[in-house]
C-alpha cells in the first residue's frame, strides 16, 4: 500500500459539511473524499498522472 502523509487543513465549515454530504452519498469517508476530489482536480489540470492499472499476478 502506499505510504500516506497526515497534514492540517483549516476549511470553511460550508465546505466541509458540503464535501462530508457528499462523502456520505458515495459512501467514503471524507478523507477519502478529499482525496478524490483533489486527485481528480490534479488530473483535470494535467497536474498529475495517472498510475497505471496493477498487474495481475
Amino acid at each position: 500500500m502506499a505510504e500516506r502523509k497526515a497534514f492540517l487543513l483549516r476549511i470553511d465549515p460550508a465546505v466541509l459539511e458540503a464535501l462530508q454530504r457528499w462523502a456520505d452519498d458515495d459512501l467514503r469517508s471524507l478523507n477519502s473524499q478529499c482525496e478524490y476530489v483533489l486527485r481528480r482536480a490534479l488530473l483535470d489540470a494535467g497536474r498529475l498522472k495517472e498510475k497505471p492499472p496493477p498487474k495481475p499476478k
